[in-house]
């Protein structure tokens, strides 16, 4: 899973698309010393730490509107420490007091699609990972900005990023489903969201998808593409060379040229 950014570092704006762009309002400490103990909070490190320092301001300032930039921060700390059920936890947290953070949004839909039980689906976990992952996208496809600063450029990275974790979410969700058609779609759409950064995870079960629907061809010409950006990612890589091996036998051995992102 992709460390995206700090926390606070990006501001979200949805609203309508009706060439207006609302104003993001700057939340604001009520007195100097919550905002001495809000910044004593947030300059903790390490998951456990960050999370009881946003619990005991939150205790202390239950209508402080800094609280969930501390949340925030706890779940990228449990996203660097790879404690899935913590990212999850702080995730729902950060979403109770700021619903449209397309981040947390994004995070626990991963989180969950990741731990989904293949054999027996909790239907419950599904229908959070769906509503996560669309709210986010929708989120996305809204007014979404980043600090002043920031160029065009970082924006729409950032954005295609974000898509492609909440469709890569999304297509392994159906792939767990056996909705191979379904996550054939999210997958490429995952795939398509970000080809500057192919990512060896997403090509891998798309040529799984494809591969259960006796795609053969287009499966192979995926898994190619997870072996050859399977660097970062060896287990991955190891899978991918195993689905590559098989898909080579079925198709006679030829190796099609690779596709560009659809």
């Amino acid at each position: 899973m992709l460390v995206i950014c700090s926390a606070g570092l990006w501001a979200q704006q949805s609203g309508s698309n009706q060439g207006q762009t609302p104003a993001k309002r700057v939340a604001q400490a009520k007195t100097a010393q919550e905002f001495k103990d809000y910044n004593a909070a947030y300059a903790t490190s390490g998951g456990a730490a960050v999370e009881k320092a946003a619990d005991d301001f939150a205790a202390k300032y239950p209508t402080s509107e800094l609280k969930v930039f501390i949340y925030e921060k706890a779940m990228h700390e449990y996203q660097a420490e790879n404690n899935q059920p913590k990212i999850l936890a702080t995730g729902q947290k950060v979403l109770k007091l700021e619903p449209e953070n397309a981040i947390a949004l994004i995070l626990t839909a991963s989180v969950l699609s990741d731990g989904l039980n293949e054999s027996n689906p909790d239907q419950q976990n599904v229908a959070e990972i769906r509503k996560n992952a669309a709210h986010a996208l929708q989120v996305l496809d809204g007014n979404f900005s980043p600090v002043a600063n920031a160029t065009p450029e970082q924006v729409d990275a950032y954005k295609r990023t974000l898509q492609a974790l909440a469709h890569s979410a999304l297509g392994i969700t159906a792939l767990k489903l056996h909705d191979d058609a379904g996550a054939e779609k999210e997958l490429k759409a995952a795939a398509a969201a970000n080809p500057a950064q192919p990512d060896p995870f997403v090509w891998y079960h798309l040529s799984l998808a494809q591969d259960h629907q006796n795609k053969y061809s287009e499966a192979l010409a995926s898994v190619n593409q997870a072996v050859q950006n399977s660097a970062s990612n060896p287990d991955i890589g190891e899978l991918a060379k195993g689905e590559q091996k098989r898909l080579l036998t079925l198709t006679g051995g030829s190796t099609p040229a690779q596709p560009a992102p659809k």
